[in-house]
C-alpha cells in the first residue's frame, strides 16, 4: 500500500504538469527553482523567426469537479510574484490565454466546494540570430565572416524572484549552393578555404540552438577564380607524334602553352602539335583571368616511342587474310629504303619512304616489282636501310637477310 502511494505521489507533479499546455509551442523545457528542486514547471518555447510570434497557454484542471474559475495571472519584477491580471473565467472546464508576451504565466483554478490549485509556466519566444557575409577574397582563397548568436533567457524563482537562467547552447553550419569545399564548416565561424569555387555559389550559414529553433543568412558569392584544364590526344605513340590538345579551362583569358620542347603557343586553341624526337615530354598550360588570377596544369604523360625496326623471315602471300604481306615492324622511322632481290640478283621489289608515304606503306605483297606477275615461292634476298627519329642507324649486316615466300 506504502509502494502504491509513493507511485501517486511521484506521478502527480507530471500530472499536474501535463494539465498546462502551450498550443503550436516548438520546444519545452523545466524549471528548476533552488527554493523548490522538487517544482518543474514547464517553460515552453516559440520560434520566432519573423518577431511576430506570441504565446498562447490552456489550461485543465488535474482535479475537482466542475465547472471551474480559471484566474490568470503574469508574473511581475516589481511585485517578485504573480500579481498581474490577465483574465479570469468562471464557469467552464478549460481555459486559455493567448497573445502572451514573454514571461511567467499562473493560473489559480478553483470550484464552489473548496477545491483550489495553481498551475504554473513559463514563454520564451526564440530568435537565434545568423548573419553570414564575406570577409576577404584573393585569387587564391575566399574567407568567410559569419556571426551566430542565440538568446539568452531568464525565469523566477517564485520564492524570492531571484533570475535562472534557461541554458541555451549554440550550433552552426556553414554550407554552399551548389557545393563547394569549407573547412571545418561547423567549427570555424570564419572559414577560409583555399579551394575556391570556380563557379558562382550561394554561401549559407544557419545557427540552431538547443532549443530547437534556428535561422539562416546566405549571401550569394560570384567566382573570380580560374583553373587551367586540358585534354590530350593521344598522349603516346612513335614519332613523329601529332598531338591534340583541347583547352578546359575555366573563366581563362590569357594562355600560354608550353609543349616541352621549347615551343609554345598563345592561343586558346592551339594548333596539333608534332612531337618528331623520341622521348618523354611535359607540357605546361598557364592561364590568367580578365582580373589577373592566375593558374597552371603540367602534363607529363607525352611519350613518343624510340625507333626500332624488325624484319620477319618468312611471309605467305595467298591471299588468306594471313601474313600475306613482307612488312618490317616498325616504330619512329625518318625513312626507309627496301630492296629485294631474287635467288639469281633480279630485283624484283623496291620502296623507299618517309613521312606521310611512310606511314601508308604496307609492305611487298609477293608481285614482281609494280606488275601483275606473282614471284614464285623461295628464297629472297633484301637490302634494308633506316634511320630513326632519334638519329638511330639501321644499316648493318643485320639488316641484309633471307625471307621465304610460300604459297
Amino acid at each position: 500500500m506504502r509502494f502504491a502511494l509513493l507511485i501517486s505521489a511521484l506521478l502527480l507533479p507530471v500530472t499536474i504538469v501535463g494539465q498546462l499546455t502551450a498550443p503550436g509551442m516548438n520546444a519545452v523545457r523545466y524549471t528548476s527553482y533552488p527554493s523548490a528542486p522538487g517544482v518543474r514547471d514547464p517553460v515552453f518555447v516559440y520560434c520566432n523567426p519573423t518577431g511576430t510570434v506570441r504565446g498562447s497557454l490552456n489550461a485543465v484542471s488535474p482535479g475537482g469537479t466542475g465547472p471551474f474559475t480559471f484566474s490568470w495571472f503574469k508574473w511581475s519584477d516589481a511585485a517578485n510574484g504573480f500579481t498581474l491580471p490577465v483574465r479570469t473565467e468562471t464557469g467552464v472546464m478549460s481555459s486559455s490565454v493567448t497573445n502572451l508576451d514573454e514571461g511567467g504565466y499562473r493560473v489559480n483554478i478553483t470550484n464552489g466546494s473548496g477545491y483550489s490549485i495553481s498551475l504554473t509556466g513559463w514563454i520564451f519566444t526564440d530568435s537565434p540570430l545568423a548573419m553570414a557575409s564575406l570577409q576577404n577574397r584573393t585569387c587564391e582563397y575566399v574567407a568567410l565572416r559569419g556571426r551566430a548568436a542565440v538568446d539568452t533567457f531568464y525565469y523566477r524563482d517564485p520564492s524570492g524572484g531571484a533570475r535562472i537562467r534557461l541554458p541555451n547552447g549554440v550550433r552552426f553550419l556553414w554550407s554552399s549552393d551548389p557545393v563547394s569545399p569549407i573547412p571545418y564548416p561547423d567549427i570555424e565561424i570564419n572559414p577560409q578555404t583555399f579551394s575556391p569555387p570556380l563557379e558562382d555559389v550561394t554561401y549559407k550559414l544557419r545557427v540552431t540552438d538547443s532549443l530547437t529553433c534556428s535561422s539562416e543568412s546566405s549571401f550569394f558569392y560570384e567566382s573570380i577564380h580560374v583553373k587551367a584544364d586540358f585534354s590530350v590526344e593521344p598522349p603516346k605513340g612513335e614519332a613523329p607524334l601529332e598531338v591534340t590538345f583541347t583547352d578546359k579551362s575555366v573563366r581563362a583569358a590569357t594562355y600560354l602553352w608550353e609543349f616541352g620542347d621549347d615551343s609554345v603557343s598563345m592561343l586558346k586553341t592551339p594548333n596539333p602539335h608534332t612531337y618528331y624526337i623520341p622521348g618523354e615530354y611535359s607540357v605546361k598550360l598557364t592561364v590568367e583571368s580578365a582580373l589577373h588570377c592566375i593558374d597552371s596544369l603540367r602534363f607529363d604523360g607525352i611519350e613518343v616511342d624510340e625507333s626500332s625496326l624488325a624484319i620477319p623471315n618468312v611471309f605467305t602471300p595467298n591471299e588468306d587474310g594471313i601474313n600475306d604481306r613482307f612488312m618490317v615492324a616498325k616504330t619512329s622511322l625518318r625513312y626507309i629504303s627496301i630492296v629485294i632481290f631474287s635467288r639469281n640478283g633480279t630485283k624484283v621489289y623496291d620502296f623507299y619512304g618517309e613521312g606521310q608515304i611512310l606511314k601508308e606503306w604496307d609492305g611487298w605483297d609477293g608481285h614482281v616489282g609494280n606488275t601483275s606477275a606473282k614471284a614464285s615461292p623461295g628464297v629472297y634476298y633484301y637490302i634494308i636501310k633506316a634511320v630513326g627519329w632519334d638519329d638511330l642507324k639501321y644499316d648493318s649486316k643485320e639488316y641484309r637477310g633471307f625471307v621465304y615466300l610460300y604459297r
